[in-house]
């Protein structure tokens, strides 16, 4: 049985992969913390939705798997962003 992260342990986990992912993406002085976190959250979703089309286990893994796939999503959510938005500078 693996432990699962919970409500609080998501908020946190997705905060850090949003702000990873905003540097990432030179987007990190548009973003508070609060988008952060939305973007971290969102990107967890879309990033399992992403490996599991590769046929990767994303429900085995550890937190720090899934601060991976949560990052790999929201720089993935955030390039689209920049694409439909235009970059800004």
């Amino acid at each position: 049985m693996t432990p699962t992260l919970g409500f609080l342990g998501w908020i946190v986990l997705g905060g850090i992969a949003g702000w990873i992912a905003s540097m990432i993406q030179n987007r990190d002085a548009q973003m508070g913390i609060g988008l952060n976190i939305v973007v971290g959250i969102i990107g967890g979703l879309l990033g399992g939705w992403l490996l599991s089309l590769f046929g990767v286990d994303v429900a085995g893994g550890n937190w720090i798997f899934s601060l991976f796939t949560c990052v790999l999503g929201a720089v993935v959510l955030l390039w689209i962003v920049n694409l439909v938005t235009g970059r800004r500078r």
